[in-house]
């Protein structure tokens, strides 16, 4: 495991920018595997500044993002799919179809998993996973205690993460219950892993994650037994990795 340890959170979104920027330039048909939420906002930003100065080509990126929640439609200001216009696609010259988030709204919500399953075997896998990790461990919406085996999945959301989540919408009865996620069998056939964390509210979840047990109480822990890891954390984040920092 690579680990990267920045003064703060604009630095940690730099490198982490650089490093999915590296994987784009090199092979410009990148699979580049897609997370939400305020950790990578800051990278998408320096990705979106980078293109527009034209250092970036995303035209033949394909991409596949790791969650949606179920119920939400695509224009909803919560759901996965708007953050990701928001934030990148909308600003860079991807094309439309070469995009992917689970559709929260599928009558079927199984079939929509299997069907996300083979999207990822179709494009070939997965160049370069991007993950944030929770507060308890979690990595997509992959919760303490759920099997390592499961591709993409539906998950019940569990209190403490509905809780998390809650600041982002009016109030906590409006978060959805239910998400798809890959599963942790699908981010750990990504062939490389950018793990970006930030803020004193991650550094025990990583503690855990990369000097614990490998244990579906820590969901992150698996990432202890990928062949290609690179942690970019912020000093607060990485502030109780003794021995590995």
């Amino acid at each position: 495991m690579k680990i990267y340890v920045t003064d703060d959170y604009k630095g940690m979104s730099r490198k982490a920018a650089n490093i999915l920027s590296a994987q784009v330039i090199l092979k410009p048909n990148s699979v580049l595997g897609l997370a939400t939420g305020s950790t990578p906002e800051g990278m998408y930003a320096q990705l979106v500044d980078w293109y527009r100065k034209g250092d970036l080509d995303f035209a033949a990126v394909k991409t596949v993002n790791l969650d949606e929640y179920v119920g939400l439609e695509p224009t909803h200001e919560q759901s996965y799919r708007y953050f990701m216009q928001h934030h990148l696609f909308d600003h860079v010259n991807i094309n439309p179809a070469n995009t992917n988030v689970p559709d929260g709204l599928a009558a079927d919500p199984a079939a929509e998993c299997a069907w996300y399953n083979q999207v990822i075997r179709d494009m070939g896998g997965i160049d370069l996973q991007v993950l944030g990790v929770g507060g308890n461990g979690h990595i997509g919406f992959n919760e303490p205690g759920r099997a390592f085996e499961l591709e993409t999945h539906v998950v019940n959301l569990k209190e403490e993460t509905i809780s998390a989540n809650s600041r982002f919408f009016a109030s906590r009865d409006d978060v959805p219950r239910q998400a798809m996620t890959m599963g942790i069998k699908s981010i750990m056939m990504a062939k490389k892993i950018l793990l970006m964390a930030s803020g004193e509210a991650k550094a025990e979840a990583l503690r855990l994650a990369l000097t614990g047990p490998v244990t579906p109480e820590v969901p992150a822990s698996i990432l202890q037994l990928h062949p290609y890891v690179t942690l970019v954390a912020d000093k607060a984040a990485a502030s109780k990795l003794e021995g590995l920092v």
